[in-house]
């Protein structure tokens, strides 16, 4: 199964999100938060959210462009937690599926012999 050209790890910290290459490790981009607080990540395949201070942000998974950012008046600088109601990929699960069926199908004929 071919890989992406590249697949990247995002990662929160104090008030920085930055995403790193997953095969070398490398700094792709930084996008610095306004709070030193917990930093809370949700990727749902197709959004990078972000949460820190109370706040909440959506960023360009490629470049950690703000896409829009939500203060979230008169409700505190607590840590947010973040949910999304989007599904995966239902491509990603029907090839991983495929493959754990393929894998299973070949153990069975193993077991056979």
């Amino acid at each position: 199964m071919p890989r992406n050209p590249q697949v990247l790890i995002f990662v929160g910290i104090k008030n920085t999100i930055m995403a790193l290459d997953d095969r070398t490790g490398a700094e792709v981009w930084r996008t610095k938060l306004h709070s030193s607080d917990f930093v809370t990540v949700l990727w749902d395949g197709e959004a990078l959210l972000v949460a820190n201070g109370g706040e909440v942000w959506r960023l360009d998974p490629a470049r950690g462009d703000v896409i829009w950012h939500s203060e979230m008046k008169r409700l505190g600088r607590g840590i947010v937690s973040l949910a999304s109601t989007r599904r995966p990929s239902t491509g990603v699960d029907s090839s991983l599926a495929a493959e754990q069926r393929r894998r299973a199908a070949a153990a069975a004929v193993v077991a056979s012999t």
